[in-house]
């Protein structure tokens, strides 16, 4: 099945719904792959090595935005930013995983946040992420805009207790490369997001103490 959109929404003449779905599947595959192999006592400059190597045994297409791996106060920075240090990882620790990987043409694009040890409050924030997206997901099932879902999430993270990065609003995916039709990112779109083109993306910090989580994935 194919998609007519335009505008923000855009996308190539290759592009398929059953095939976006697809790559978020063979994303999260790979997302779970290279979580399953970090470890404590693991640099985070080696997470970052192996990952990429697991994406090539995985036979992606190739990679639309760099691998991200984030070990403790580097969970707080954004996608632009770089990580400080390369630390190793703790046996009480948190870290995420960001991958935009292309498959069969069309861009997945899934991050998730892991703990290591038993650290509850880092326990908890990773959770919270998750939770938060997933209320953030059920409320654009309303068909509110893109504006209206990054309000909401503020609002839900502070009565959650946790601080939301609004540095961070979701972007645009599509069959590869989504880039040239200039969507802008989700939380800026005074429109009803449709399915299968935009993927959401939710990063919270402790209040206090210096980690926060992630959670991303395509709303389809």
């Amino acid at each position: 099945m194919t998609t007519a959109l335009s505008g923000k929404e855009a996308v190539g003449e290759r592009f398929l719904l059953e095939t976006m779905r697809h790559a978020q599947q063979l994303t999260w595959k790979a997302v779970d792959a290279i979580a399953e192999a970090i470890n404590p006592g693991m640099l985070e400059s080696e997470a970052q090595a192996l990952g990429k190597q697991i994406l090539v045994e995985l036979d992606m297409d190739r990679i639309w935005h760099p691998l991200l791996i984030r070990f403790g106060a580097n969970t707080l920075k954004t996608f632009k930013q770089r990580s400080d240090g390369d630390p190793l990882l703790a046996k009480d620790d948190i870290f995420f995983i960001d991958m935009g990987v292309v498959w069969q043409g069309h861009e997945g694009d899934a991050g998730a946040t892991y703990t290591t040890g038993s650290d509850p409050e880092m326990i908890a924030c990773a959770a919270a992420a998750k939770e938060l997206f997933d209320r953030v997901e059920g409320f654009w099932r309303q068909g509110v805009s893109g504006v209206e879902l990054y309000r909401f999430a503020s609002d839900q993270a502070e009565a959650m207790g946790w601080v939301l990065n609004l540095n961070i609003k979701g972007h645009r995916v599509s069959d590869f490369p989504h880039a040239i039709h200039r969507g802008g990112d989700l939380g800026d779109f005074d429109q009803a997001p449709n399915a299968g083109v935009w993927i959401l993306e939710i990063q919270i910090a402790h209040p206090t103490r210096p980690f926060g989580a992630f959670y991303e994935d395509l709303l389809i």
